[in-house]
């Protein structure tokens, strides 16, 4: 009798353990990040003592609750994620320059100078004329600096967000040190270590979404991860981790590097924000000095324009333009202050009789000049190829979201929860507890019998 109320016993606090797991699992079906429990039973044994001539045993026992996983689904869902996220930051970024190009009107503004200069042309000695060029002019200025400007912006943004993403790289590789040190001191096989492992998963997800990673589980579960792929730079050790920074290179490009155990290793970024923030930086660098180069370019041949011409009175013309600081900082020169000091006249020609105040082949000179450097056109060839650029991160985008999407579908049928069969192993589990209650019953009804007999 004493075997059978221990082995009815056994099986109660087995399978209420079971129960509990389903009714976890079921419970967490939608929750992002969790993975299916499953309960391993096994038998016990029966003693070397045992009256039973062929060894039967003593009941069941609880081996452990295993959490569903799958290395290599998991590895493909981060590298995917990681790949979709390089390419949305960059698209990003590639937005905000189109913006800082197109925002302030630059193209058209230069466009409207030259052709004021074309209608001065043909009246030079007309005031109104030479007041719209000079008007023309000042816009010019105005929108080569706001352009300038918008690109400091864009520069201020990606220090912040550089700075961020380094700062939560850290955090999470702190929070994983943590979660490792947890699983040191679980059982293994308990719902504890389970849990921990969620977190574990979890927190490697979000890594993912900042940089690629190359990760190793040990034997009970803890995770060593490496920053930019196999041969990256080592990240989280045990219970060590080590700290992000990032920094701006001299010619405007992103560099994130990470420091443990006082080795500062650069970090190659192929996947993630961080690789988004370098692919942002080195676009807006190549775009800002096409940019400064036109905007010196411009004021040059404007300058140079004007110091071979002569103005309204015959004077040798003066600057229009001076630049404060970086080349797209452009403004109307403080002693151009009105518009009869455009150099229309050719300085060649202005002291012969045929020259005159009608004379404008200094401004026919300048339209030359305009269709040699090819300001508008070199402005437009940048304005279109970051936009072709854009369409093409969205588009590699589209069909990187469908990758991750399979990946991801991939993971949660290895390890997520399936109702229908959660039923099945509720419903078994209860069967089991109930035969098990029901064994021990018998064996104290057995009992009470004998000992009820007279």
């Amino acid at each position: 009798m004493s075997d059978m109320l221990s082995i009815g016993a056994s099986g109660v606090r087995a399978y209420q353990t079971a129960l509990a797991t389903v009714g976890e699992n079921i419970a967490n079906v939608g929750t992002v990040g969790y993975a299916r429990r499953a309960v391993t039973l096994a038998e016990v044994a029966g003693g070397s003592g045992s009256t039973n001539g062929y060894g039967a045993g003593n009941g069941v026992y609880l081996l452990g609750v295993d959490r569903s996983s799958d290395i290599y689904s998991a590895a493909a869902l981060r590298a995917t994620t990681s790949d979709l996220t390089r390419t949305t930051k960059g698209a990003e970024w590639l937005d905000r320059i189109q913006s800082a190009l197109t925002g302030n009107q630059l193209t058209s503004r230069v466009t409207s100078f030259f052709g004021s200069a074309q209608a001065l042309a043909a009246e030079p000695d007309s005031t109104a004329l030479r007041t719209g060029m000079l008007s023309a002019a000042s816009s010019a200025a105005l929108a080569f600096t706001a352009t300038g400007k918008a690109f400091d912006q864009v520069d201020a943004d990606l220090q912040t967000a550089g700075t961020q993403a380094a700062q939560t790289l850290t955090s999470l590789g702190n929070s994983l040190t943590k979660i490792n040190e947890g699983i040191s001191r679980s059982q293994p096989g308990s719902t504890a270590a389970a849990q921990l492992m969620d977190q574990r998963d979890t927190i490697l997800s979000q890594m993912s979404e900042m940089v690629d990673i190359d990760v190793r589980m040990d034997t009970i579960g803890r995770a060593t991860v490496k920053l930019g792929g196999p041969e990256g730079a080592a990240f989280v050790q045990g219970a060590t981790t080590g700290t992000v920074s990032y920094s701006r290179n001299q010619d405007g490009t992103a560099a994130f590097s990470v420091t443990i155990r006082g080795e500062v290793k650069d970090v190659a970024a192929n996947g993630g924000t961080l690789a988004g923030i370098t692919d942002g930086a080195q676009r807006v660098a190549a775009i800002r000095q096409s940019l400064n180069a036109v905007a010196e370019e411009f004021v040059t041949s404007v300058n140079d324009n004007q110091a071979a011409g002569v103005d309204r009175a015959g004077v040798a013309g003066k600057p229009m333009f001076s630049v404060i600081g970086a080349a797209t900082n452009i403004q109307i020169d403080k002693d151009f202050d009105d518009g009869k000091l455009i150099a229309a006249a050719s300085a060649a020609t202005s002291t012969k009789p045929a020259g005159g105040v009608r004379d404008s082949s200094n401004l026919a000179a300048l339209e030359s000049t305009r269709v040699t450097k090819g300001f508008e056109a070199s402005l437009t060839t940048l304005i279109t190829g970051n936009a072709t650029a854009y369409k093409q991160k969205n588009t590699i985008a589209e069909a990187q979201a469908a990758i991750r999407d399979g990946a991801a579908t991939a993971q949660s049928v290895a390890t997520g929860v399936n109702l229908d069969s959660e039923a099945v192993d509720l419903i078994r589990f209860q069967q089991a507890y109930a035969a098990s209650s029901r064994v021990i019953q018998i064996a104290r009804e057995t009992m009470q019998t004998i000992l009820d007999i007279r």
